[in-house]
């Protein structure tokens, strides 16, 4: 029977490709869109790669369909393996502290924290039962480590700061299940251009990015409570 995998943020970008990988590796695959339209196509363009790709509706900024989606999960899927948090938006990516607007703030907190949060703690029984995996997704700027000590970096204060927040979600689900065969890991793939960053110039592909999250999230290795990035584990 073939491994089950939820992917968030899925019908594009990084999201897309990381579903495309799991299926050529032979996993099931439960690809999560906000927009029905463009989620429903994705899975069309996959299908049609012959791999064994589904679609459901998650918009990571509304309850209702976090609930709906959960429900579904839990029903329909019982034997889910693996939750790769990949879902998230920019704010306003402010360039400073001062140009944070509190509206951006509460935005960014929204979807990238409130939202995983949401899901997180609706489908984490299911996942510890079965002794799965949860990959959130984040990146070098929610490290203090790296805000700390980088000689340049983007001090985008609501995204930053809104994934700082996911990395401490991280690590408390990770105490939880410290002790069974389940984990919870966070993986950053690094700079990479997408629609996020207006496809910025200099970053890897979406592909190599995928590449990262999937090598760690499938390599039958332990990272429990670990932050990880291509070279291995990256300071929080």
């Amino acid at each position: 029977m073939k491994k089950i995998a939820l992917v968030t943020g899925a019908n594009k970008g990084i999201g897309i490709e990381i579903v495309k990988q799991l299926g050529e590796a032979g996993w099931r695959v439960i690809l999560g869109a906000r927009s029905v339209e463009r989620g429903e196509a994705a899975v069309s363009e996959l299908t049609a790669q012959g791999l064994d790709v589904e679609f459901i509706q998650i918009d990571m900024g509304d309850l209702k369909t976090i609930e709906q989606a959960a429900e579904t999960i839990n029903k329909r899927y019982p034997d889910l393996k693996l939750l790769i948090n990949n879902a998230g938006m920019p704010g306003a990516f402010s360039r400073s502290f001062m140009d944070t607007k509190e509206e951006d703030l509460r935005n960014a907190f929204e979807v990238n924290f409130f939202g995983t949060f949401r899901l997180n703690q609706r489908l984490f029984p299911l996942i510890k039962d079965n002794e799965g995996t949860v990959v959130n997704v984040s990146t070098d700027m929610a490290s203090l480590d790296h805000m700390q000590n980088a000689e340049f970096t983007l001090n985008a204060f609501d995204y930053n700061s809104s994934k700082t927040a996911n990395n401490a979600m991280t690590l408390s689900m990770a105490y939880e299940v410290r002790n069974s065969k389940a984990q919870v890991f966070a993986v950053t793939p690094g700079f990479t251009s997408t629609d996020l960053n207006g496809n910025a110039a200099g970053g890897k592909s979406k592909e190599a990015a995928a590449v990262i999250i999937v090598g760690y999230a499938t390599d039958g290795k332990r990272h429990n409570a670990e932050f990880l990035d291509e070279k291995g584990v990256y300071a929080w």
